[in-house]
């Protein structure tokens, strides 16, 4: 059953009433994909619409049809799709439109921000060229201006380095950057309507409250309305003031935020919430956050300047915190071990080597998952990578399954070696994944370059790694771009868990998955640690994460580490202020609670 959704007074805001115009309306929208001589499905009859100054958030989980039927608003389907009802915008019929209207409408009328920022993002141009080029093709404006304003955009989401980033290539920016630089693009020509396809996905805890209260303030600046796809409840609740949860191609419940969060009515809504992770579910006691401290403790804090002093103070708390560690921690040797590690970007014509890590020490048991947890840029990634060889030790010692691949780059040999016993999952399944592969052969390929499996028995162990992320065996023929992105995410776990690794390097694993799927995610990772005992270095944003799956848990700033011990004492007992931020900035899955912490903060920055 398809509901309609009319514009509720009683909106999360209290700001949108049911006088202000109409910007998007929907009204029997069907979207059917041809796959093998026959059309599937992908959205059903869905009927809503979207007032100026209101945020409709669409949610559900991967392949539900969220994207796809927001995407066939704007002519953004492939060539297989069938699309059929009607869609205005501001009583225009878009799906009527010719193409040249429909060039002229995107970007300026209605900007999309994408999920998956490196593939939206053209890699041979920088940043800013991409933002003028948007600019100066909607808007009458000399490059000067142009560049003037993609300068403010890239301020305005926070950027640290606005002129470098608009120097900068799309390749030379971290994820969360990435992703920051494509919502400045998004929102510089001031759009009537925004269509946020998972907007937060790739980005810290800080950052996205600061891109939440972007959006919002362009919400009641420019009247603009929003319709928000994504899989976080925290995020909805922070921003929505009506939701439409999707199932299958079909619109099963809608509501106000309040109503959704507090009383869901359909099975399926009362699930999804119930997936949803949250601080203090992997709590060992009652323990919990004082926030209101932590905002305090965080917003009174210098965090823009670390002296040598404090650097020296930190060093100490993190060799004692590793030596409690490693005297009440799990047996047997290390599986993963850094001793003072520096890890640099090396030298590329002329620009200058970058030392992205310094002073980083961290150990690693067998069985044991640690989680590794900063904003973008502070060096989260980069430890990863190293960990698996590809970036140089630049001082220091990094121990690997027993094997000291410091000077790796010397010895291939040795580098093939220990990269057999470590599996990696990316942060973006899109681009880690070779679109010219079925996704079977992609999750065989590594069994069948190191010998372990040929033939049926390759197959079998195909199928059953597929059967363990929760994907059809029949997906086994498809190619990535047929997947969703929680899809194509899955396969990368499949693929990192072929060889049994006894390291485990995961990169934002669960950034691109819906929260049941995520559940699952991290119940399978849970489950199949106790079956093979490989250790796992979890480096993520979503704290509620971490607090599910850690045993411990180590806080990168600005390539340093500032704080790691257990995850109680680091969710329930943080010392250091950046930690505190960090855990304050996280977005509560409830409406009420969520607008609270929003006004605390917000009175605290006036504060200081």
């Amino acid at each position: 059953m398809t509901d309609n959704l009319s514009p509720n007074p009683a909106a999360a805001t209290g700001q949108v009433s049911a006088k202000s115009p109409v910007v998007l309306e929907v009204r029997d929208l069907s979207v059917d994909f041809g796959v093998d001589k026959q059309w599937v499905p992908a959205a059903i009859g869905l009927n809503y619409e979207v007032r100026a100054g209101e945020v409709l958030a669409i949610v559900g989980e991967s392949g539900s049809g969220k994207s796809a039927s927001s995407m066939a608003l704007l002519g953004l389907l492939p060539s297989n799709s069938r699309v059929t009802g009607s869609v205005k915008l501001a009583g225009m019929d878009l799906l009527g439109a010719d193409e040249s209207n429909l060039r002229r409408i995107r970007g300026r009328d209605v900007a999309v921000i994408f999920q998956e920022p490196m593939t939206a993002l053209n890699p041979v141009y920088t940043v800013g060229a991409q933002i003028v080029e948007t600019l100066r093709l909607h808007n009458q404006m000399s490059p000067d201006e142009a560049k003037e304003r993609a300068l403010h955009m890239l301020d305005l989401v926070e950027l640290p380095d606005p002129e470098k980033a608009y120097k900068s290539y799309p390749h030379q920016l971290s994820g969360g950057q990435r992703q920051r630089a494509m919502i400045a693009q998004s929102l510089s020509c001031d759009p009537k309507l925004l269509i946020a396809d998972e907007p937060t996905t790739a980005l810290d805890v800080t950052v996205q409250a600061e891109i939440l209260d972007l959006m919002r303030n362009l919400r009641n600046k420019l009247d603009s309305a929003i319709v928000l796809i994504t899989h976080d409840m925290g995020v909805v609740a922070d921003l929505a003031d009506r939701i439409a949860v999707m199932r299958k191609g079909l619109i099963v419940e809608t509501g106000s935020a309040e109503q959704i969060f507090s009383n869901p009515q359909h099975p399926y809504t009362q699930a999804l919430l119930a997936a949803v992770p949250h601080l203090g579910q992997g709590a060992d006691s009652d323990l919990e956050v004082d926030v209101t401290a932590a905002l305090a403790a965080a917003t009174q804090a210098e965090l823009t300047s670390v002296n040598p002093e404090e650097l020296v103070r930190r060093e100490r708390q993190n060799a004692a915190a590793l030596a409690a560690a490693e005297a009440a921690g799990p047996k047997g040797d290390p599986v993963l071990e850094l001793t003072d590690v520096a890890i640099e970007y090396p030298k590329q014509g002329r620009v200058p080597a970058f030392r992205a890590v310094e002073g980083a020490n961290l150990v690693i048991y067998p069985g044991q998952v640690v989680g590794l947890v900063g904003e973008s840029g502070s060096g989260k990634t980069t430890i990863g990578r190293a960990a698996v060889g590809l970036l140089p030790v630049a001082a220091g010692i990094m121990r690997v399954v027993g094997e000291d691949i410091s000077a790796a780059k010397k010895n291939g040999k040795q580098l093939h070696h220990v990269r057999r016993h470590i599996g990696m999952v990316f942060q973006d399944p899109s681009s880690s994944l070779n679109p010219r592969l079925p996704i079977g052969e992609s999750i065989g390929e590594p069994m069948f370059l190191a010998g372990e499996a040929k033939g049926s028995a390759l197959q079998k162990r195909i199928e059953a790694l597929l059967d363990q992320v929760e994907l059809p065996r029949d997906y086994r023929n498809r190619y990535p771009h047929e997947l969703s992105g929680g899809q194509k995410q899955r396969v990368g776990i499949a693929r990192a868990l072929s060889l049994k690794p006894r390291l485990m390097v995961a990169d934002e694993p669960t950034s691109a998955l819906d929260v049941s799927v995520q559940a699952k995610v991290l119940e399978l990772f849970q489950n199949l640690q106790k079956e093979l005992g490989f250790a796992c270095l979890f480096v993520t944003h979503d704290l509620a994460v971490v607090d599910v799956l850690a045993d411990r848990i180590c806080v990168m700033q600005r390539g340093r580490i500032v704080e790691q011990g257990s995850r109680d004492q680091i969710l329930r007992n943080p010392q250091e202020a950046y930690t505190q931020r960090l855990l304050a900035a996280v977005p509560l899955p409830d409406p009420e609670k969520q607008r609270e912490r929003r006004e605390l903060r917000a009175q605290l920055a006036g504060i200081e």
